[in-house]
């Protein structure tokens, strides 16, 4: 995918805030500093258009990042961080519940998960709505680079295995350090989103490759 425009767009906290239009949308979720904001940022090239923190929890509303003009990024607020107030959580689960189910222009979400780690109780709940519900997902394993290439078939298969992941659903290897399953997410978030992608994937499924060689 080449990149040839990037802004950040509104922080959003309910319907009224969303971008007008029906540019296609691609959501990120997932558990308190698994790593959306470096994922969004090496997607799109850009070193600090999505602010990271050490703060986990910071976010708290619908990021939205505008691609090309003709794709929008959706940033989530982290789940599963317990210094969140429980009354701050119910909140936030309802904004994303009600986005999700409600939201026209959502062609696919992309659940991250810290590939060094088991999944959450969290990550399980997520997965399992998701599925529910029958929304389009792809999940992706971050931090890859924390791990060494050995390991990568074990924290596959526990992923899979953890989460119930049927073999049709995707599970890419990310790192936003090396830029490990850039293209490959690109290619299959052009596929979803309707739109053209002018960068070819990569030559091989490496995450795939790993499962099928453990």
């Amino acid at each position: 995918m080449k990149i040839k425009t990037t802004e950040f767009v509104i922080s959003a906290v309910g319907p009224s805030q969303y971008p007008e239009g029906d540019l296609p949308e691609v959501a990120l979720a997932g558990r308190s500093n698994v790593g959306k904001s470096s994922l969004i940022n090496k997607m799109l090239l850009r070193r600090n258009l999505a602010r990271t923190s050490q703060q986990p929890g910071k976010t708290q509303t619908l990021n939205y990042y505008r691609i090309n003009e003709e794709l929008f990024f959706v940033d989530f607020p982290g789940y599963g961080y317990a210094r969140v107030s429980k009354s701050e959580r119910e909140a936030w689960g309802k904004m994303i519940e009600r986005y999700l189910r409600e939201r026209e222009p959502l062609k696919l979400v992309l659940q991250l998960v810290d590939v060094r780690h088991p999944p959450s109780a969290d990550d399980v709940r997520m997965y399992e709505w998701l599925s529910h519900y029958g929304i389009p997902m792809i999940v992706v394993a971050t931090k890859a680079d924390k791990v060494s290439r050995s390991q990568w078939p074990k924290h596959l298969k526990i992923i899979r295995q953890s989460l119930g992941i049927p073999g049709q659903v995707p599970l890419v290897l990310f790192s936003s350090e090396t830029g490990q399953g850039r293209d490959e997410l690109w290619s299959m978030i052009a596929q979803a989103a309707g739109i053209a992608s002018n960068s070819p994937s990569e030559p091989a499924n490496i995450a795939q490759e790993t499962e099928n060689n453990g």
